[in-house]
């Protein structure tokens, strides 16, 4: 093959990869809706077939399984999770100004209906807990791992005197994920706006603060 045809040929390649990319990327953001609401179990090519107009067998194409498909929908919401509020909770300053920015993405990524049935990893944890496995397994991860940044920045907040020097990060990482999580229920139980006022008051109290937006920034 001559060096005129690999150049003619190789775009093309990168734009039927880059398509197929954004392909698959958009039957996981469907899937990791449909997944809030059926649940992961519920997840299967049939139904997203339906739900998305692309065949079983373009689907099989993707994903081999059922198993691979909830692997792939897990990391897609991963992905979502992290540009919808670890990436902005990292771009607000080192310490108080991370865990509140933290909160206020979370209530904002959960109030937007980014997924239908509010947090990705909340909505399915519950579901899989009880089936041991790697699905299981991955959302135990991504939920240790989400605590883990939480208690960091307490952690930081508490060196910078930011917040008390008895403060433990680790309970403070386990109070505000509980708060969290226990808004993101009630609010999509019964879609109340107040809902989410009442829990930014608490996180604000919880941090010394009048409100999560008195944070540093």
């Amino acid at each position: 093959m001559t060096s005129d045809t690999t150049s003619q040929v190789s775009p093309r390649l990168r734009q039927r990869r880059a398509d197929g990319e954004r392909t698959r990327r958009a039957i996981l953001s469907r899937a990791a809706s449909l997944a809030t609401v059926d649940g992961l179990e519920g997840l299967s090519i049939g139904n997203l077939a339906a739900a998305t107009g692309i065949s079983k067998s373009g689907l099989y194409a993707h994903f081999g399984s059922k198993e691979e498909l909830q692997l792939a929908t897990v990391e897609e919401a991963e992905r979502i999770l992290k540009e919808e509020v670890v990436q902005p909770a990292l771009a607000a300053a080192p310490g108080l100004g991370q865990l509140a920015a933290a909160c206020e993405a979370f209530f904002s990524y959960v109030e937007r209906r980014v997924f239908p049935g509010g947090c990705f990893f909340a909505a399915t944890s519950l579901e899989m807990g009880a089936r041991p496995g790697p699905v299981r397994d991955r959302l135990a991860t991504v939920q240790s791992d989400f605590t883990a940044l939480l208690r960091s920045f307490a952690g930081t907040a508490i060196k910078q005197h930011e917040l008390a020097a008895h403060e433990d990060p680790d309970r403070l990482a386990f109070e505000l994920h509980a708060i969290l999580l226990g808004a993101d229920t009630k609010f999509v139980l019964h879609d109340d706006p107040a809902v989410m006022s009442l829990a930014r008051e608490v996180i604000s109290h919880r941090l010394g603060l009048d409100t999560i937006a008195d944070a540093p920034t």
